[in-house]
């Protein structure tokens, strides 16, 4: 076993990650972290020709993931992280993410309000189809008939299949 590919599975403090096992550990394929390694948020050390990752490196991939699934730009991440890199007591860090982080919230809740008035608006539509039916005599809960016309004497235009 060469030295490289020893230290790809060293399982110290100081562990090395192959692209396989960052990817693994962290739940995403092999090419989601080639994708951010393009994207010049991992930045893979290498051991002759195998890309090696660090624990650093495995926990800026942590962040990202995060990152994304709060709803963050790639960019907005990258943002984030080249702070923390920049600053040793990481203050500029922890004041742009406070910023970020209160701006995404107060985004989230203005989609939250519009999905309530969305739900609101439906539900209301709801009941006024319910009384619109039960005043005809029609049971609300009976399945709907096909709203799509069928016209038996309609001939298929040539080069159409039906």
């Amino acid at each position: 076993m060469t030295a490289a590919s020893s230290a790809v599975h060293t399982d110290a403090a100081g562990r090395f990650y192959s692209t396989n096992q960052l990817a693994d550990d962290a739940g995403v394929t092999s090419r989601t972290v080639r994708f951010y390694e393009g994207r010049g948020l991992l930045q893979p050390q290498l051991a002759g020709s195998t890309r090696v990752y660090t624990h650093s490196d495995r926990a800026r991939l942590q962040i990202i993931l995060r990152g994304k699934r709060l709803g963050f730009s790639l960019d907005e991440i990258q943002e984030y992280l080249e702070l923390y890199d920049a600053d040793a007591e990481h203050i500029g860090q922890v004041l742009h993410i406070r910023h970020k982080a209160h701006e995404r919230a107060d985004d989230l809740r203005a989609k939250l309000k519009d999905i309530k008035d969305s739900l609101h608006e439906l539900e209301q539509i709801e009941r006024d189809a319910i009384q619109n039916l039960k005043s005809k005599g029609v049971d609300p809960d009976s399945p709907a008939p096909s709203l799509r016309p069928t016209h038996q004497n309609e001939t298929p235009k040539e080069g159409i299949d039906p």
